[in-house]
């Protein structure tokens, strides 16, 4: 009686185990084919053709900054050091080059200047002294070696005072109009180019050593855009390529540029930046601000469908593929761009477009029919 009960638990346990694995392998069996009668291909509708080959033009959208090259952004400061004095520079203000921008002043300048002065007086007296001892030495009126030491402390006192005279150009002060009664404690500090200041670091009053940088100038001619375009992307922008940008918080306003150089390298992000020189200038623009991209890419031809042929299920996109005239498989497809209707087909290892008969109009038909199919 036990043995007997025993089986029968057996054979409860292996119906039930076959019974779950026919249901499990019937949930995961996905239908993708559908076959239609007669009249059920009259009501859907369906039609049956080829990828056409059509002319695309390809948008490509991207983004980047506004940037300018390094020989257009300048960092002003000020060899010696020194206290600002006075400036009426703020951010934005236009200055050409040679402006006056600030005035500063320390008494290291005066110091400066005072060595210049004494050098030249004393210069004045070893030339004198150069020539008297020559003509001593050839009178043997004295020895050669004291005619040698003068002309020494002569070339020595020249390379001293050729020395100053650079200190002080590199401060604005020319040396040439240097004289006892214009000897200041302050000194212009002028613009170096034209354009204009984005950055004022310093005020009136604080001291500033050689490497602070009092303004930060741009000059906005060569201003340019860098876009970041994904490595995917970066065989398609050439040199000479036209697009548009637009600001982030101002996208109808657009301006056109050009490609001037595209980068051969690859950050950790997996994009290139391309720098684009702005047809037209604009004050607008300011470096580091935000932009958005748009370039069209030449035309190219692809396979292409109608918008129709193509379903979107389950967040992918497919075609019915005509196996006969009544018979019809689902095919997940790539896409690429859409214009005029159609839609950019991307290539595929196991089509041939040119010879593949694909379902044109009703495809939205067999797709509800398929999935009643999966239903049942």
């Amino acid at each position: 009686m036990k043995l007997l009960y025993s089986c029968l638990l057996i054979a409860f346990a292996s119906c039930g185990t076959k019974q779950e694995t026919i249901t499990e392998e019937k949930a995961d069996t996905v239908v993708t084919q559908v076959t239609l009668s007669e009249a059920q291909l009259k009501n859907a509708g369906i039609s049956i053709g080829r990828a056409d080959i059509k002319t695309m033009n390809h948008t490509l959208k991207a983004s980047g900054v506004v940037d300018v090259p390094p020989q257009n952004l300048v960092s002003v400061s000020f060899p010696m050091g020194g206290y600002l004095k006075t400036t009426s520079i703020l951010p934005g203000t236009n200055v050409g080059k040679g402006q006056v921008i600030a005035i500063m002043e320390d008494q290291a300048y005066v110091q400066l200047q005072q060595e210049y002065l004494m050098a030249k007086t004393r210069m004045e007296f070893l030339s004198a002294d150069v020539k008297r001892q020559k003509d001593l030495s050839e009178a043997e009126a004295t020895s050669l070696k004291q005619y040698q030491q003068v002309l020494s402390d002569f070339r020595t006192q020249q390379v001293l005072i050729r020395s100053l005279e650079e200190k002080l150009k590199t401060i604005g002060i020319n040396p040439q109009r240097l004289t006892i009664a214009n000897i200041s404690r302050t000194v212009p500090l002028r613009s170096p180019i034209n354009g204009f200041v984005s950055k004022v670091n310093v005020n009136i009053g604080k001291y500033v050593n050689p490497s602070d940088v009092l303004f930060e100038l741009v000059n906005p001619d060569d201003i340019h855009a860098a876009i970041n375009i994904f490595e995917k992307d970066l065989s398609l922008i050439k040199k000479g390529l036209r697009g548009t940008v637009s600001l982030g918080d101002n996208t109808e306003k657009k301006y056109n540029v050009e490609v001037l150089l595209v980068t051969r390298s690859i950050d950790e992000t997996r994009t290139g930046v391309v720098h684009c020189h702005f047809e037209n200038k604009s004050h607008d623009l300011l470096p580091g601000m935000y932009l958005s991209a748009t370039f069209n890419i030449d035309n190219k031809q692809v396979y292409a469908l109608p918008e129709e042929a193509i379903v979107r299920y389950a967040g992918k996109h497919y075609v019915f593929l005509a196996r006969s005239a009544n018979n019809f498989f689902m095919k997940e497809v790539g896409i690429g761009i859409t214009q005029n209707g159609y839609t950019e087909m991307m290539s595929d290892p196991e089509l041939k477009w040119q010879n593949t008969s694909v379902v044109m109009t009703g495809a939205y038909a067999l797709l509800g029919k398929l999935k009643n199919t999966s239903d049942d």
